[in-house]
């Protein structure tokens, strides 16, 4: 008979990925049964409140309390469609807590847990104001898995707590999203071969404009096809600004043992700054604006072709620098052969020096990353009971 192991979970985020997360929980039910495994979920949190199970210290005790499958089945669909958690209340079996309320219940829970069944606290917000959470949980001795990438991105100090527990911390999903993009980097680094350059195309988004860039069309139509697509954020100069690439970055020359901030990285912005949010709303940028950027972007894509190279929007880390911007690349090359929105990292070590680790695939998507954040929980399975 196999022994089962019980992973309780405490999810931190309720939006596109951490509702895939539930729903993936949800439908390998049966095939974490053969794996011996059951998934807890003792808590979900919003932004404005956390709905836990109402007894955490039977759920400790017990090693059984959870929120059961037609209720987390509920959940998803009441957030899809924009309700609250309180909205949930009535269904019974959870309590609510709100504000800086929550925040002591999600303390509360991982001391009561850490001690007997262990918890692995899961973020899938896109907060920067859960990392003193993050850090205390993890002095309790429970476990992180992230695919938030603004606790590693934050203060240097801060990602040096976190990762200071690399065997209870997991964050695959913050660069490439189910690529094993986190896991090479580490290996490398742990067999002793000495990374030399990491480069990539780490945005989906910019990775589908680029390639289409190739076909002639115009800058404005790319972007405006991305968006209707679903490809980028709500205003896609969330996109087109760089910062989501230069946080990814920052996460992999951390990892390398660099000591650097978000300030230290050169990033290269698609739009001007008098074309930002403070300017200019989404609908003025998008009706009339971005229409003038046209012209340079394409002079940028004729010349590079007229060399034989593309031009792609890449994270450079090498010699202790980390830069992020639009580059001449070979079209023959890893890089210059990408099409659509898939990620691909070359990573060049001592044994990589010749021939680069490659690593490609759909690199965005709340499906694929919660796919990733799911992996990372069960990654964890030995630490549990």
């Amino acid at each position: 008979m196999v022994e089962t192991k019980s992973i309780p979970i405490l999810l931190l985020g309720c939006g596109g990925v951490g509702r895939h997360l539930l729903r993936h929980i949800l439908s390998c039910r049966s095939l974490h049964s053969q794996m011996g495994l059951v998934l807890r979920v003792v808590g979900v949190a919003d932004s404005r409140s956390l709905l836990a199970v109402s007894d955490a210290a039977a759920a400790a005790a017990a090693a059984t309390a959870s929120m059961d499958d037609a209720f987390l089945a509920e959940l998803c669909r009441s957030k899809s469609s924009g309700s609250p958690l309180s909205s949930l209340v009535r269904l019974g079996g959870c309590q609510l807590f709100t504000d800086s309320e929550a925040k002591g219940k999600i303390i509360d829970v991982a001391r009561l847990l850490s001690t007997s069944t262990g918890l692995a606290v899961v973020d899938c917000s896109a907060s920067s104001e859960i990392v003193d959470t993050l850090k205390e949980v993890m002095s309790l001795g429970c476990c992180v898995v992230l695919a938030n990438k603004k606790p590693l991105t934050c203060a240097i100090e801060d990602f040096e707590k976190l990762v200071f527990h690399f065997r209870r911390i997991r964050f695959e999903s913050t660069v490439g999203a189910g690529l094993p993009v986190i896991a090479s980097v580490t290996r490398i680094i742990a067999s002793g071969d000495p990374i030399s350059r990491i480069m990539g195309s780490l945005s989906g988004t910019l990775g589908y404009v680029m390639s289409e860039l190739e076909d002639g069309k115009p800058f404005s139509q790319v972007v405006k096809a991305a968006k209707s697509l679903g490809f980028t954020e709500p205003d896609p100069r969330d996109d087109l600004s760089g910062m989501d690439v230069a946080r990814k970055g920052l996460i992999l020359a951390r990892l390398l043992g660099w000591k650097m901030s978000l300030n230290d990285i050169k990033v290269e912005s698609l739009y001007p700054s008098e074309f930002g949010p403070g300017s200019m709303t989404t609908e003025v940028f998008l009706g009339s604006a971005i229409s003038q950027l046209d012209k340079s972007i394409e002079e940028r894509v004729t010349a590079a072709s007229s060399k034989g190279n593309v031009l792609r929007y890449v994270c450079v880390i090498e010699n202790s620098r980390c830069q992020v911007g639009l580059q001449e690349i070979p079209k023959d090359s890893p890089l210059g052969r990408l099409r659509g929105s898939d990620n691909v990292v070359e990573i060049c070590s001592h044994c990589y020096a010749n021939s680069p680790l490659v690593i490609q695939g759909a690199g965005a998507g709340n499906d694929t990353t919660a796919a990733g954040v799911l992996a990372d929980i069960i990654d964890l399975q030995d630490l549990f009971k």
